[in-house]
C-alpha cells in the first residue's frame, strides 16, 4: 500500500511531508517533555553539555575516516573554536587544514 502511493506522481510530496510531520513531532515533544522536568543544576550542567557532544559525536567519525587530513582540520577547528568562540572561523579554519591537506596529498 504505502509503495503504491511513494510510487507514483504525488509520491515524493507525501515522503517530504511524512519527513516534516516526524522532525516536527521531534522537536515539539523536545518542548512538551521538557516542560514538565524540574530543571536542576545537574539538569542544566547536562543541557550545556550537549551541544558539544553531538558535535563530538557527529565531527569524529567524520575526521577519522578522512584520514591525516581529517584529524588535522578536526584539531584545527578545535583550537580556533577555543580561542575565538565564533564557530564560523572554527569550521572556516578546519576546511581550510583538510582542503590543503588534501592538496598536498596528504
Amino acid at each position: 500500500m504505502i509503495d503504491a502511493l511513494l510510487a507514483g506522481p504525488a509520491g515524493p510530496w507525501i515522503a517530504i511531508l511524512a519527513l516534516a510531520l516526524v522532525t516536527y513531532l521531534c522537536r515539539a515533544s523536545g518542548v512538551v517533555l521538557m516542560s514538565r522536568v524540574r530543571l536542576t543544576p545537574r539538569v542544566e550542567r547536562g543541557l550545556r553539555a550537549l551541544p558539544g557532544s553531538i558535535v563530538v559525536a557527529t565531527a569524529l567519525p567524520t575526521g577519522l575516516s578522512a584520514g591525516l587530513p581529517g584529524l588535522m582540520g578536526l584539531a584545527a577547528a578545535a583550537a580556533v573554536m577555543a580561542l575565538t568562540r565564533f564557530e564560523l572561523a572554527a569550521v572556516l579554519a578546519g576546511l581550510g587544514v583538510v582542503a590543503a591537506g588534501r592538496a598536498l596529498g596528504l
